[in-house]
């Protein structure tokens, strides 16, 4: 055997090599984890979302579904995957639900009891958001019965025999039933989350809290009881959380003294469910309007040309109601087509869908108040049972799939976040 003349330095060149190689297999990932802890908040500055001082136009989606999903180990996957999907198709936003009062996997079990297991699964939903550089639109609580919703409150309180009415809108009065709700704000705002050690109302993943879904309150057709509610609400709200920003949660509907009442609002039904959407909007801890797109539920015996009209003109007045009324940013939180409808063909939702990210487009080039879109709803294979006749899964063939990756572009193009890597990736496969 012969001994290298050298053969002292060869430990030496042995250990430099592989600590470079270690340096830099590990360089993009620690300045990825660096990137991701030290990602701003979404604020506002007038008609406009930014992060960072570089304005910010919502593509995204709804997947109600996630904390549900991830309470059981057998289908948290799809939440990851879902996140994911999402991610690939250069989308920014997600809007899910972080209520579930009474019933089956209930976050809330009863007033203030809450199920830690059911809490964690809502933690793994922020954390994987986070790891996807997906925000989470987080809503607080249903209007409608799904997931427990004002309904739930009511009936605890009448079971603690301390409620005022067997009536759904008492949740809006009742002070027994406004004080469950402070409670379980004040729980989940200060939730220190057991993935990531943040407490919620000090993590950015969260693009912001939307008060409640839908809100109705028609046994007040003068809107006054809502408009207390939700003056209140926000205040408490942003007493224990200044940091995020604060939507209602509306349809979009006009009220009883609104002039749109009749020249924009479907039908004359909308204007006596007690909301008013400037009024609502305009509340002074509100940070952006939101408004939701439904022509089928909406209208009775309209065709499809009919229904693409009455999007357009429902779009324009809420974003000139943003610019003139709000200067606030408007946020289109739902819209989707049935596809139940009697003349329904695949092409319409496609023609729907970029009517709408056209006026939205159009909006963010001109500096307008349109901020952005959450489509209605997406999932993934294999989870029919908790699709609608909105739902789509998307896929690279499916030309909604590309519509949605076409307007992540269009809006990064606006923003000059296209020329942020991961988007520029994205986009580049486009051509």
């Amino acid at each position: 055997m012969i001994r290298a003349r050298n053969g002292s330095m060869i430990p030496v060149l042995g250990f430099v090599i592989c600590a470079a190689f270690i340096y830099l297999s590990f360089r993009d990932l620690w300045l990825n984890h660096k990137w991701r802890t030290e990602i701003g908040f979404v604020k506002r500055n007038g008609t406009q979302f930014v992060v960072d001082d570089k304005a910010l136009y919502v593509n995204g989606w709804n997947s109600y579904w996630f904390m549900d999903h991830a309470v059981n180990e057998h289908s948290r996957y799809l939440v990851s995957e879902m996140l994911e999907t999402g991610a690939k198709m250069g989308l920014t936003v997600c809007r899910t639900w972080a209520f579930n009062d009474g019933g089956y996997n209930a976050l809330q079990i009863s007033p203030g009891r809450f199920d830690e297991r059911v809490f964690k699964a809502l933690d793994h939903v922020i954390a994987e958001a986070k790891k996807h550089d997906v925000r989470l639109l987080l809503c607080l609580v249903n209007n409608l019965q799904a997931y427990g919703g004002k309904s739930q409150y009511v009936q605890w309180a009448w079971q603690e025999g301390v409620g005022l009415s067997s009536s759904n809108d008492s949740f809006f009065f009742d002070p027994s039933i406004r004080k469950y709700f402070k409670n379980y704000l004040t729980a989940l705002l200060t939730r220190k989350n057991s993935v990531t050690g943040i407490e919620y109302r000090n993590d950015p993943t969260i693009f912001a809290w939307e008060l409640i879904n839908e809100p109705r309150c028609s046994s007040d057709v003068s809107g006054d009881t809502l408009q207390e509610w939700i003056d209140e609400m926000t205040s408490f709200i942003k007493s224990i959380d200044d940091k995020h920003l604060l939507t209602v949660g509306l349809e979009g509907f006009y009220g009883p003294n609104s002039p749109k009442r009749l020249t924009v609002n479907p039908e004359q039904w909308p204007s006596e469910l007690g909301t008013d959407f400037v009024r609502n909007s305009n509340s002074s801890n509100i940070d952006f309007a939101s408004v939701h797109i439904y022509p089928d539920h909406w209208f009775h015996n309209q065709t499809f040309e009919e229904k693409l009209k009455f999007v357009v003109k429902w779009m324009q007045s809420h974003i000139e109601d943003g610019m003139k009324e709000l200067n606030k940013p408007v946020l289109f939180t739902e819209f989707g087509l049935s596809n139940l409808n009697k003349d329904y063909e695949p092409s319409q939702r496609e023609r729907f869908y970029r009517t709408i990210f056209d006026l939205v487009y159009k909006s963010a080039k001109r500096k307008k108040a349109g901020a952005g879109t959450l489509v209605w709803q997406l999932f993934m294979e294999g989870m029919e049972g908790f699709n609608d006749e909105f739902g789509i899964v998307p896929h690279e063939e499916d030309p909604v799939y590309k519509l949605m990756i076409e307007q992540s572009c269009r809006l990064g193009r606006v923003t000059g976040r296209r020329e942020e890597r991961k988007l520029r990736k994205i986009c580049s496969k486009r051509h």
